[in-house]
């Protein structure tokens, strides 16, 4: 049942302050009507007997605490939800932000989702190939999977981003039943742009939904951003059976938002001032994914993270790694050498890697070829440190062959254009060419069976 008031307590900053509500729930939405007839939309944050406090999406600029109306839905949430989301641009709370109108559906959908239930879940098989060989070579994408990025400022961790969307792809018999949902958080009006023209021109817009929440917008509606995508990706897996790929970017300034908020609402601080719930709320985003038993669809996630500093181990990449089941960590010093994208493989993994690929879907040597040329380059960093004391001439006939391993690694198989889209048969094959460097007694982690068929042959 709505409930309408006239008065307010206090607003500041996100937040406006209500006295003698009755029967308020914790969550519900607020629509708050300005003396103008603008409409903004909140929610209750905090209840304390017959005080509400409510976070106002669109921020309080220009409220009055005494000309105004506030009416109380007794609802959570909702968004509506129907296959004609795919192709379209939305805000940060799920209005359409392209032009093309309103979404209309028969049923409501509410943005907080529940984690998914263990028992329900599925094990993550299979896998997305993203045309990256070093994350489909090295680090596989499993389909059901959440497998963060870590960046830092500056690095192009948008321009990967937008190559993974563009490129991203399943199984060619299931192609036409794979979706990504984008969500970016806290960026520029040019970045939003560059994406929308990245998706356009490469023709990938029509399996693509965005939600975008800019960095002038509402700290407020930065939260709910995510739950919104997570949603509509729920929808779009579990009711019309598709394969969803969930690519948000930046958590950090999801995180941040979540900070401001909790410093307003006067909570009491945690590391680095983040509230203390950091790790649960996050994990209730990262939990959303997975593959379901008796569905045919599919959730797989890609959280984009800045690590401040390039300090991994701070709080939302520490968290997050908690969370998750393995990283991406891109590297500034292989950025400066101009190497995109700078994906550091040595602190890079894929905990689910090993359950999704082989002979039954990439091909059977990928695990060994993956695990050799993973120890392969290993070495090299110790070779490397070696040969800064001794000279690199002083170095051993294997040791040069490794530091040459190093070099080609880094030139032929790491680095790659940002319109490169590489197959995974064509990544297999150039983990072999680099393996030819090294002489045969060095490849101890490769079964001779596939030494003799894609080495000798």
């Amino acid at each position: 049942m709505k409930v309408r008031y006239r008065k307010l307590d206090k607003a500041e900053g996100p937040l406006i302050v209500m006295s003698n509500v009755k029967d308020a729930v914790y969550d519900e939405i607020v629509e708050v009507e300005m003396p103008d007839h603008e409409h903004r939309i909140g929610k209750v944050v905090q209840i304390d007997k017959d005080k509400v406090i409510i976070q106002v999406f669109q921020g309080i600029s220009g409220i009055s605490l005494s000309d105004v109306s506030v009416e109380f839905s007794g609802k959570p949430m909702e968004i509506p939800l129907s296959r004609e989301i795919l192709g379209r641009r939305f805000n940060g709370i799920a209005q359409p932000a392209d032009g093309a109108g309103e979404i209309y559906s028969d049923k409501y959908y509410n943005i907080n989702g529940r984690p998914m239930n263990p028992v329900a879940r599925l094990y993550p098989r299979n896998y997305i190939q993203t045309g990256i060989s070093a994350i489909d070579g090295l680090m596989t994408l499993i389909r059901g999977q959440k497998l963060p990025i870590f960046s830092g400022d500056v690095l192009p961790h948008n321009q990967l981003a937008a190559q993974i969307v563009r490129q991203a792809k399943i199984s060619d018999e299931e192609t036409g039943n794979f979706a990504v949902v984008f969500v970016a958080m806290g960026i520029k009006h040019d970045e939003a742009n560059f994406f929308t023209k990245v998706f356009e021109e490469a023709g990938v817009m029509d399996r693509v939904v965005m939600f975008i929440n800019l960095a002038d917008d509402s700290v407020v509606e930065r939260i709910i951003t995510p739950r919104c995508a997570l949603t509509a990706a729920e929808y779009l897996a579990f009711d019309c059976n598709m394969h969803v790929l969930v690519i948000m970017t930046d958590m950090t300034s999801y995180c941040e938002a979540l900070r401001e908020i909790s410093s307003a609402r006067e909570e009491v601080p945690s590391r680095k001032g983040y509230p203390g719930y950091l790790y649960s709320d996050l994990a209730s985003l990262y939990e959303r994914v997975g593959m379901r038993k008796g569905v045919r669809g599919s959730i797989t996630q890609i959280p984009i993270l800045t690590m401040p500093n390039d300090d991994i181990t701070h709080p939302v990449p520490d968290l997050t790694g908690y969370i998750t089941e393995g990283q991406i960590v891109l590297n500034r010093s292989l950025y400066q050498m101009g190497i995109y994208p700078p994906i550091n493989v040595l602190p890079s993994l894929s905990r689910l890697m090993k359950d999704g690929i082989g002979a039954e879907y990439t091909r059977e040597d990928h695990p060994d070829v993956s695990n050799q040329v993973f120890s392969a380059y290993s070495n090299v960093q110790e070779i490397r440190a070696l040969a800064q004391v001794i000279g690199e001439d002083e170095l051993s006939d294997t040791d040069a062959k490794y530091m040459e391993f190093g070099r080609r690694f880094e030139e032929l198989f790491a680095k790659q254009g940002f319109e490169e889209n590489r197959d995974i048969n064509y990544t297999l094959d150039l983990m072999w060419e680099l393996l030819k460097i090294l002489p045969e007694q060095e490849l101890n982690r490769i079964d001779p069976s596939l030494i003799q068929k894609y080495l000798r042959a």
